[in-house]
């Protein structure tokens, strides 16, 4: 229940918010590994460590790569 509200908490932002959700859960499965890893010795193999540089790498890419024009108002007109 927890975990369920705290992901729609990232919905709740009010610029990008689509991006923000979606960088959250890059973040979510790296951190997700390292507590497993600390947590539950959970000993992670060389395709949960190339998943999540992959995710990682993807939210990084999603967050930090400039954009020209804002989708929202190319496709409506008005800016928000």
């Amino acid at each position: 229940m927890i975990l369920a509200a705290y992901g729609i908490v990232a919905t709740w932002q009010t610029a990008n918010s689509g991006r923000v959700y979606a960088t959250y859960g890059g973040v979510f499965i790296v951190l997700a590994l390292l507590w497993a890893w600390k947590a539950d010795g959970f000993k992670q193999d060389k395709w949960d460590i190339i998943g999540a540089s992959i995710a990682l790498i993807g939210a990084c890419i999603i967050i930090y790569m400039p954009r020209t024009v804002n989708y929202y108002y190319s496709c409506t007109g008005k800016l928000v």
